[in-house]
Order: C-alpha cells, then structure tokens, then sequence
C-alpha cells in the first residue's frame, strides 16, 4: 500500500474527535480549562482553610488565605512593596538581557568550532556545576550591595539553558540543507547567519523561556544572601521580624511576576515562530 506521506499515529490520536476550535485547538475548549483551573484553585484554597481549622495553626505558623490576600491588598495599596519589586524586576531583566546575550554568543561560537567548544566546554561546567548561592557572598564582597551582584549571579544562572539550546539549534540543521549551502560555496559565517540560526530559532525560544523564570528564581536568590532592597531582602527582613503573613504575601506577588513572566515569554516565542514559519 502507497503511503500517504504522513507520520503514523497511534489508535488513540486517531480516534479523537477533531476539535470544534479549528487546527491545534482542544476538545474540551479554552473556557473549561479555565473553569477547571479555577476549581482548583479553590479546592486548594479550601484544604489551606481546613488544615489551619483542623490543626489549630496560629497565624505565626500558617496564617489563613483571607489573612494573606489581606496582607497582598495592604501592601499593593500602601505602596511599600512596590519599590522592593521594582529593584527585583530591574535586577531580573538586567541578568536575563546579559545572560542572554552571554549563552546565544558563546553558543554560536562554540557550534561554529568544534575546537573551541572542546575547550571551553570543561569551563562552562564547572561554571554550572559551583552553587551560585555559595558564589554570591564573595560577589557582595567584590561589587557591593547595590544591583551589580544580583545582576551577575542571574546572568549566570540563566545563560547556561540558552548556551545549551543554541548548540543544540546550531547543530540540528537538516545535512542537506547544509551540502546546499555547500554547493553554493556559501562560507562558514554565511551558513552560520541565513541557515543555521534561524534554523534554531525554536531551540533557542525554548531556552528563553527557561532563562526567563529562571532569572527571577537568581534574583530572589541572590537577594537572600545580601541586600537591603528587593522582593528577596523583603522575605529576609519579614523572617527576622515573624512577620509570617508578609513573608507569604511576598510569596504571592513572586507566583504573580512569574506568571506575568510566563506570558511575556509565551507572547515573544508566538512572534519569533511567526517569523520563523510564516502565517501558518
């Protein structure tokens, strides 16, 4: 039998009914999902209630959701939580940027030249491999407590899953897209620029998404260990006061920046892939 030229699917991919929202779309639809998240949300809500009724838990050691939701609006209207998040937002946007910019370079050099990936390749691992939070103290040292070191140990957590996934992109270019190339006598940096990069710009999209989230846990991070401003130093400074409904308001706005930081990320790989794929 002739085969149609698609890839095969098992019998439960198969038997799916098609979606009624068009291609790429879910069975059960966008609304709910939503619903079902929800419901979560309010049956996790509701165990949090019920384990502090049960356990009889003060609110020192486990403060109810109407006592940090409360705590949140306080805090958001007062405005004093807003100049400690504004320090954490410029210290992660300010090491992903480098972080960035450090693991797309690095890592199209490195796929460039199998050479200079052998040797570089023993020090980005232990660069990886030290704990960044053991680093941290001898960065405060050296650049002090203002932004400088926060910045540096976010770079250096998040360039890492972009230096990763560039290779990966670079190297996974199609052979005879490259003997193509070849035939055209185009040289290493032409192939390097029209064929190999934006053949991995999905690679490289993934790791930025990780970079991204991984940059605000660095900040956090890094703020534990020294500084007198930002959402971390915040928790630090809540702990040493047990002021416990503070520290799980901190908690909240930190769930709320992620998840913002998610959507950002979800937004900028729907216009890189639009670019790199067209319309369709």
């Amino acid at each position: 039998m002739a085969s149609s030229g698609r890839p095969p699917s098992s019998s439960w991919v198969s038997s799916r009914p098609k979606s009624p929202r068009g291609r790429g779309g879910f069975v059960i639809g966008r609304l709910p999902e939503r619903l079902l998240s929800l419901a979560v949300l309010i049956a996790m809500l509701a165990g949090w209630e019920l384990l502090i009724r049960l356990r009889g838990l003060p609110p020192l050691v486990l403060p109810g959701p109407d006592l940090v939701l409360r705590e949140v609006a306080e805090q958001i209207s007062s405005g004093f939580i807003w100049s400690h998040l504004w320090v954490t937002l410029a210290e992660v946007l300010l090491g992903f940027a480098a972080g960035s910019a450090l693991g797309i370079g690095l890592g199209a050099l490195v796929a460039h030249s199998a050479r200079l990936g052998g040797v570089l390749r023993p020090y980005i691992v232990a660069s990886q491999a030290m704990p960044k939070l053991a680093f941290a103290p001898i960065l405060v040292i050296w650049l002090g407590y203002d932004l400088a070191p926060k910045v540096v140990v976010t770079a250096l957590i998040s360039f890492f899953p972009l230096l990763e996934n560039t290779v990966a992109g670079l190297q996974a270019v199609d052979p005879d897209q490259i003997e193509l190339f070849r035939s055209l006598r185009a040289n290493g940096w032409q192939s390097l620029l029209k064929l190999r990069l934006p053949s991995a710009v999905p690679f490289v999209v993934a790791g930025l998404r990780v970079a991204l989230i991984l940059s605000l846990v660095g900040a956090v991070v890094a703020e534990f260990v020294g500084a007198n401003k930002g959402l971390g130093a915040l928790i630090v400074g809540a702990q040493g006061t047990m002021n416990t409904p503070l520290m799980f308001a901190v908690f909240v706005v930190l769930t709320m920046v992620g998840i913002a930081l998610s959507l950002l990320a979800d937004f900028a790989e729907r216009l890189a892939l639009r670019w790199r794929y067209g319309e369709e």
